[in-house]
């Protein structure tokens, strides 16, 4: 990945506290991962959720899995930091975890 795709990669990831790489918007998911990462998301709590539509960006759709060194998208982000993609996030809000990390990031 070169310098400038990074930095703007880093831009988006530090310029929210919850920042998430998906296909399609939060209220057009393009895939059923997405929707499913977005409903999660909701039902944790969340009410302000950065959203980046990699469809759009093919720079952006092939940097962010090299960014986290993680292959799938969508990708969340809260204070910075890359939490997982849709199981990871699932399996957090059903242990309880999710809420408390996206509250503590407000």
């Amino acid at each position: 990945m070169n310098e400038e795709l990074r930095k703007r990669i880093d831009e988006m990831v530090q310029g929210h506290k919850v920042v998430l790489f998906m296909k399609g918007s939060p209220h057009m998911p393009m895939c059923g991962f997405s929707a499913s990462t977005v409903e999660t998301l909701r039902s944790a709590g969340a009410t302000e959720v950065a959203a980046y539509d990699v469809l759009k960006d093919p720079e952006i759709r092939q940097g962010i899995k090299e960014y986290a060194n993680w292959p799938t998208i969508p990708q969340l982000y809260v204070d910075g930091k890359f939490v997982g993609g849709c199981d990871i996030v699932r399996e957090m809000h059903e242990r309880g975890e999710l809420a408390p990390l996206l509250d503590a990031a407000k």
